[in-house]
């Protein structure tokens, strides 16, 4: 394979010296890239064990450091991507450690800030974690920055020796000169290093030569969660900080219209209450306990506003009128005549399916800690998007963004829910405004948490298929009706008023790509936008996509009388990499071969963000309707594999997150507000639900695909279209608490 040449001009690096403590950083400019979090500092209380580093750092005159090296050889690298347990941090930290051909046993991570970010130019790229874009949306800057550090790094030895650079190669943290053996240390050479120019091309590293990219090295933030050390937002504490509880109205667009504070501001620790916008009350107090005793205590009047008659029966009949509507209807892939091939079909199938409104649940709730002063605002939080986190911060304090910063935490669970809405870091700012001078920590309740996300949105599907004499698909008409993300969160992204979101893994082309060759095909979308806020979920749109396309190609392949396996394989001969995925699991699982007794499986295949994976879930369902999940067999190509361990851990992991929600997963509204209040009525997976899991991670090489997101989709179409082979019984209709999965 070609190796890759990278032209790098003089401006598009800065360089500075790390004076203090004689190290070397480096900073990568990078013009066309924004966005997110920020580090610890002294106010954090000992935050992170770089704290005292970072505080170093501080005093010197370094710009944009993407890569730190201290005297004993310890390599500081900065990582802007959020790590929230999926395992990011320590993959970036692979990519860059790969090029600087460091000891990797001596590597540590941090985070900048993202208003450093902005006043430097965005150096360090995005800063934003979603989309499962961690690591395939900025490996080639980030090996980039190693590579040009190592170069120069060499470069400063070989000067000190007077050879020729062409003479000394560099690993594990040491620079050799071949010639004559003389060795020298990273730590070594630092600072000398620091002082020189950047060159002016760079050569990453062929794949077939890497050495730390594609192995299961250990997770660098592991110690850490296990002993305890781990500050996440929840945890955190500085001198002086009061605590707050927050109420909204849990009525989707109301308002606050009045509270009594007189029944609670001489209760134990309450410091003060107040409102909080125009939507919100806080009690402000010595500890969280009391403030949120104190709320639970108070008087307080809601305005309803004109969503309060709203319900999912509503909601559901507005889906319903867009499942046949010639109005507004958005295309997103279309080929053939879809019409004329349904006039002609021997077999006309049709299903309808519903998926439903599910919040994210992170174990985490929303929180931050906010110091407000009239010349500066300071911010604590989890966050995937620092810089959307750092506007909100902004625009609630006040002041312009120069005088403003976030610092970024690791998360307690995203999914989606702390990316695009900093709905509690405006909150956090407002409440430390009337405060100025103290540092406030805002937590959520779980109640509160249910009551406001931003919900996995609420679709129904309609398929219609036709089918040839011998059993061929010979047109589909997909129809979906239901909310669009984008119209509520960015409609800057949509184009000419669609959604394109809205069409994940049923697109002619892309990331999200059909995977199947169908000569008659038409997907469209109904959109319809309930007063209920919906937003990116873990998978996003892929998740009910799979289940439609996936659960309906199974239903075919029954209404022609074909295996199901064959029936897809068929249709994927022009898809190599959605066939091989989909061979891979149906060949571990057994498929063709008796299952044990009482075991029945179903299949599924899907492109999703770029990666291409397939399972096959094996299931048994008792007299009693009681399903047993017992293995899924996974696979996946998402063309590199920076750390195989990890995609195993982020694939078994995603399936509790899609399992869960196949199983439970429901928000149901009623008078405008979501009945669900806590684990209680909004249950996860437990561990004894839990299948085994076999994953075959197969990378194919050639481009970057996810992880975390696009392998969630596929566990609930394989489970569903095994319980039909169960019982006899499709499912359209989630969660399947609500289904009697009794055979007949």
């Amino acid at each position: 394979m070609k190796k890759d040449i990278i032209n790098v001009s003089r401006r598009d690096f800065l360089i500075s010296s790390g004076k203090v403590g004689a190290g070397f950083s480096l900073g990568l400019y990078l013009t066309a890239c924004s966005d997110e979090t920020g580090n610890a500092s002294k106010l954090s209380n000992g935050l992170t064990e770089s704290s005292v580093v970072n505080q170093q750092m501080a005093q010197t005159p370094e710009v944009n450091a993407w890569v730190m090296i201290q005297p004993d050889d310890t390599v500081i690298i900065r990582i802007a991507r959020s790590e929230m347990g999926q395992g990011t941090l320590t993959g970036l930290a692979q990519l860059v450690a790969e090029e600087l051909e460091c000891d990797w046993s001596k590597v540590t991570t941090e985070y900048p800030t993202p208003g450093a970010n902005i006043k430097r130019d965005n150096v360090w790229g995005s800063f934003s974690t979603g989309g499962s874009q961690g690591i395939r949306g900025s490996h080639d800057y980030v090996r980039k920055g190693g590579a040009v550090a190592r170069h120069m790094l060499i470069e400063a030895a070989a000067e000190k020796w007077g050879v020729d650079i062409t003479e000394c190669n560099a690993a594990n943290s040491i620079i050799t000169h071949v010639p004559t053996a003389r060795t020298t240390t990273y730590g070594q050479v630092a600072t000398a290093a620091s002082e020189l120019f950047p060159p002016e091309q760079i050569e990453l590293k062929d794949p077939k030569d890497w050495k730390l990219i594609g192995q299961p090295v250990k997770r660098l933030d592991t110690d850490d969660k296990l002993n305890g050390k781990q500050i996440f937002g929840a945890d955190l504490t500085m001198p002086g900080m009061l605590n707050a509880s927050i109420k909204a109205c849990p009525v989707f667009g109301g308002k606050l219209k009045s509270f009594d504070d007189s029944k609670v501001r001489t209760m134990p620790g309450v410091r003060k209450v107040l409102a909080v916008n125009d939507d919100a009350v806080a009690v402000v107090a010595d500890t969280w306990w009391q403030a949120n005793t104190a709320l639970d205590k108070l008087p307080v009047t809601w305005d309803e506003g004109t969503n309060a008659n709203v319900t999912t029966a509503s909601i559901d009949k507005m889906l319903d009128e867009g499942l046949t509507s010639s109005d507004k209807v958005f295309i997103g892939n279309q080929n053939g005549d879809v019409n004329k091939a349904l006039k002609g079909a021997k077999k006309i199938v049709e299903a309808t399916y519903r998926y439903p409104y599910q919040n994210h649940a992170t174990m985490e709730p929303m929180n931050a800690t906010a110091l407000w002063t009239k010349d500066k605002c300071d911010v604590w939080c989890p966050t995937q998007n620092g810089t959307a986190a750092l506007h909100a911060a902004s625009k609630a304090a006040g002041l312009p963004i120069e005088q403003c910063d976030v610092h970024k935490i690791h998360l307690g669970g995203g999914f989606g829910r702390r990316g695009s809405f900093h709905d509690f870091v405006e909150q956090a700012v407002a409440i430390a405004k009337q405060l100025p001078g103290t540092p406030v920590k805002l937590l959520w309740t779980r109640e509160e948490d249910m009551a406001h996300g931003h919900y996995h949105p609420i679709t129904k599907c309609k398929m219609v298929a036709g089918l040839d004499d011998q059993g061929n698909l010979t047109g589909l008409h997909v129809r979906i009706s239901g909310q669009s993300i984008l119209a509520a969160v960015n409609p800057k992204w949509m184009n000419n008023g669609a959604d394109t979101f809205t069409f994940q893994g049923m697109l002619p082309e892309g990331d999200h790509a059909i995977s199947y060759s169908i000569p008659n095909l038409l997907v469209d979308h109904a959109m319809r936008n309930p007063p209920v806020p919906p937003g990116f979920w873990r998978g996003v749109n892929a998740n009910q996509n799979a289940i439609y396309m996936e659960s309906f190609i199974d239903e075919l392949a029954h209404a022609a009388g074909k295996d199901p396996l064959a029936f897809r394989q068929k249709l994927l001969q022009k898809h190599p990499k959605n066939l091989a995925v989909l061979n891979a699991v149906a060949k571990k699982a057994g498929w063709g071969k008796p299952a044990e007794k009482g075991i029945y499986r179903g299949l599924s295949v899907f492109k999703a963000f770029a990666s291409y994976v397939a399972a096959c879930a094996e299931v048994s369902v008792d007299d009693k309707g009681q399903l047993k999940i017992h293995r899924i067999v996974a696979a996946t190509d998402p063309g590199y594999a920076v750390n195989p361990q990890q995609i195993e851990a982020q694939v078994e992991g995603s399936f509790v997150f899609g399992l869960s929600a196949l199983l439970y997963g429901e928000c149901t509204i009623k008078g405008g507000a979501v009945e669900q209040s806590n684990f209680h009525n909004y249950p996860s997976m437990l561990i004894s639900e839990m299948p085994k899991v076999d994953v075959i991670v197969m990378p194919s090489g050639g481009f970057w695909g996810g992880i975390g997101e696009p392998t969630i989709a596929v566990a609930a179409p394989a489970v569903l279209n095994a319980i039909f082979a169960a019982t006899g019984k499709r499912i359209r209709q989630f969660p399947l608490k609500n289904v009697d999965l009794r055979a007949g």
